[in-house]
């Protein structure tokens, strides 16, 4: 019952990492309570049965570690709108240029 809580919690918390480094960041706090729920009860077990927790303690440093990074980007990291008018002028630039590309191509059956 032990093992199955820990693996529960791995995968949790190794996808709260995962997700924590991505700009998926926010999302990351769900698997990461999760990890905390079964690591929580995987503990709980292992005391109750005078079993190693080790494992447990990674599954709790995992998932502490994602939640730091998730908090750090969430407080530090700003998005910027830029001006969308030289987004366009960019895009219409590049269309003009692959368009005369495309002219100078010249196909031969």
């Amino acid at each position: 019952m032990k093992t199955l809580f820990v693996v529960l919690g791995f995968v949790a918390s190794i996808l709260a990492v995962i997700l924590a480094v991505t700009p998926l960041f926010k999302i990351g706090y769900i698997p990461a309570l999760t990890a905390l729920v079964f690591g929580l009860i995987a503990f709980y077990i292992a005391r109750k049965n005078n079993l190693p927790r080790k494992s447990v303690h990674l599954v709790f440093l995992l998932t502490i570690m994602a939640v730091v990074v998730s908090t750090y980007k969430t407080i530090f990291v700003t998005v910027e709108v830029s001006d969308t008018e030289e987004l366009i002028q960019k895009e219409d630039q590049s269309e003009q240029e692959a368009i005369e590309t495309l002219e100078d191509i010249d196909i031969e059956e």
